[in-house]
């Protein structure tokens, strides 16, 4: 089995599974909504992660009429909230490691998070 990230599907493929154009698919790589691989002779290759990401796109462009531009912004706020559960994660992973009656605080471009130990 491959695995979730390796580039496997040609455009026609990824066309034919989920009833596109494969014009499309290269429409949604100019707007930069997907990447998708690229072999030696410049042939695009997609992975599940891509295909996912494609059904999040068809989603919101068919279901809801959101727009390229909106669905830019969407995936924007998805990986970011992604990256920010990530670290919450690993910020609780370590919370053991703080000492007793201490605050840690994380400081980032726009935000802070400030963790305090309650007795």
């Amino acid at each position: 089995m491959y695995d979730y990230d390796e580039p496997v599907y040609l455009i026609s493929v990824v066309a034919k599974l989920m009833n596109i154009h494969p014009q499309t698919l290269r429409q949604y790589e100019r707007e930069g909504l997907l990447k998708p691989s690229r072999t030696e002779g410049r042939m695009r290759l997609y992975s599940q992660r891509d295909i996912d990401k494609l059904k999040v796109i068809l989603t919101l462009a068919r279901d809801m009429g959101v727009n390229l531009a909106g669905i830019d912004i969407i995936l924007q706020l998805k990986e970011e909230i992604e990256r920010l559960q990530k670290e919450i994660e690993t910020l609780k992973e370590n919370q053991g490691n703080i000492p007793k009656h201490r605050s840690v605080v994380v400081k980032k471009n726009n935000y802070q998070i400030v963790l305090i130990e309650e007795n």
